[in-house]
Parts: C-alpha cells; sequence; structure tokens
C-alpha cells in the first residue's frame, strides 16, 4: 500500500526560479530516502508558505522522513510545521489517473 505524506510550512522564500535553482542538491537528496517514490514541491509566494506532497511505500518510510525533514526545517528556522500521512486508495487514484507507482 503507497501512503501520501502531506507538508508544508510558513517560509519567507526563495520561490519560483531561485527556489528551483537553490534547492536542486536537496531534491536530488529526497531521492535516496528509504521507501521513497515521488514528490511534488509545492508554494505559495503571497501567502509565504511552501511544502510538498510525497509517495511513500510505507507508513514506517514516510514518518521516518517526516521526523527526519521536520528537525532539518527546525534547525533552518522554520517554526511552522503542518503535516499529515494517509493511506492511498489506488483503485480510485488510477481511476483518475494517480501517478500511483511503486
Amino acid at each position: 500500500m503507497a501512503y501520501l505524506l502531506q507538508v508544508d510550512f510558513t517560509m519567507d522564500g526563495p520561490f519560483g526560479v531561485e527556489m528551483s535553482e537553490g534547492f536542486q542538491d536537496l531534491a536530488r537528496s529526497i531521492n535516496d530516502e528509504e521507501g521513497f517514490i515521488w514528490k511534488i514541491w509545492t508554494e505559495n509566494a503571497v501567502a509565504k508558505e511552501a511544502g510538498g506532497v510525497y509517495l511513500f511505500n510505507s507508513k514506517e518510510s514516510a514518518e521516518k522522513y517526516l521526523a527526519m525533514h521536520s528537525a532539518r526545517l527546525t534547525s533552518f528556522g522554520v517554526t511552522t510545521i503542518r503535516s499529515k500521512i494517509f493511506e492511498v486508495n489506488e483503485a480510485l487514484s488510477k481511476i483518475n489517473h494517480g501517478p500511483i507507482q511503486q
């Protein structure tokens, strides 16, 4: 079963192209996380929020990544971190072209 991790937090920037250029090494490192399948990066410069939606192959992997990522964000001075972990209903997601790949 796949598990979706949703994380967002308050951030002053960078956003857009600067974010894309500045976070490439971080993005590459996420590919090496245990159980990681994919991530969609999210940002809202007006609201000063960023985050992502991740797919993991187990709840344990999602929880482990969330703990590590929350500690990393806190070390960067981020104080408002919101997160949720969901089981993915693969049958319905496939009907709506959800990228459920394991």
